[in-house]
């Protein structure tokens, strides 16, 4: 699947995963995909734990009881960012920014290899659940989760959701 294909048909998927496992290559093309993206200064400031450990994704998974994507991942890829960022360009850091490229990288290669996934961050950000997933991974001080993407093979087929057209969003040379 070329790149224009995996965007056309990259969606958010909060349904059901088949009860079969994604193989260690495919996690670590995946995450690779991730470690490619542009970040700031070329910092490369985020890191990735690959969770693929049945109880700990199950432990995981029992913390979001509305998203079935999370229940029943057969892996999931957690997003690393520090709380105490250095800045890299004067006074300033790109970390989140650095998460989102990189995050954003894995999201078309998960579609290109045929797998779902869907992002989860805000619901990392209330009732402590990133500092709780950070535990469970062991992550060092100064650490945070930022970004969850809980994959599989998907049970369901779900339509992409239409995007507005060009002329409401892009112009060329002025805005509107």
């Amino acid at each position: 699947m070329d790149v224009f294909e995996a965007i056309a048909k990259r969606h958010s998927y909060r349904g059901p995963f088949k009860d079969q496992p994604v193989p260690r290559a495919d996690l670590q093309r995946i995450v690779q995909a991730g470690l490619q993206a542009p970040s700031g200064k070329n910092a490369q400031t985020t890191t990735f734990v690959i969770v693929d450990e049945a109880e700990l994704v199950r432990k995981i998974g029992s913390l979001h009881a509305s998203n079935k994507a999370v229940q029943q991942a057969q892996a999931l890829i957690a997003c690393i960012v520090d709380t105490r960022p250095e800045p890299v360009h004067e006074g300033h850091d790109f970390q989140i920014e650095d998460c989102a490229a990189a995050v954003e990288n894995m999201l078309l290669a998960v579609t290109a290899l045929g797998y779902a996934t869907v992002w989860i961050d805000g619901w990392l950000r209330v009732q402590d659940r990133a500092e709780k997933i950070t535990n469970l991974l062991g992550l060092p001080a100064g650490k945070v989760i930022r970004v969850l993407l809980p994959l599989g093979v998907p049970e369901e087929t779900w339509p992409r959701k239409e995007k507005q057209p060009f002329e409401a969003r892009a112009w060329f040379n002025r805005y509107g």
